[in-house]
């Protein structure tokens, strides 16, 4: 199991990892999600293992139940225990306007897909549902 700096997301029973810098949006796509049936595993920090060539994710247990919102604070929140993560969402400013694929990351000795979004999309959340709909593992 690995610590795992990111914020992750269920949406109908598939994992949704969210990176990217400090300050980009990792949280506020969160909580978007949340608003729309998301539920959250943990936020800034996740624990990720392999089952059988699958990566899980797990609450952090330093930082499980907690949401950081920016001028609000760290919030109690509700978890989900785990999910098989399906899709990572990197917030990238430089990202492609258009994309023919998603790449693949290597975590904890399993791939992932991993596609890149712009941060300041006004329907970011939208995009990140679409994303997971299209590029997600089943």
């Amino acid at each position: 199991m690995i610590a795992f700096q990111a914020t992750c997301v269920v949406i109908n029973k598939r994992g949704l990892l969210i990176v990217g810098p400090p300050g980009s949006g990792k949280t506020s796509l969160a909580l978007d999600l949340i608003d729309r049936g998301a539920e959250l595993i943990g936020d800034d920090s996740v624990m990720i293992t392999e089952k059988k060539s699958r990566l899980i994710a797990h609450p952090h247990p330093e930082t499980r139940g907690l949401l950081e919102i920016r001028n609000l604070g760290l919030i109690p929140y509700p978890v989900c225990e785990s999910a098989s993560l399906s899709l990572m969402i990197r917030l990238d400013e430089e990202a492609e306007r258009y994309v023919v694929g998603t790449e693949d990351v290597e975590l904890a000795g399993s791939a992932i897909p991993m596609l890149r979004l712009w941060p300041k999309s006004p329907v970011l959340s939208l995009k990140a549902e679409i994303a997971l709909k299209l590029y997600g593992l089943p």
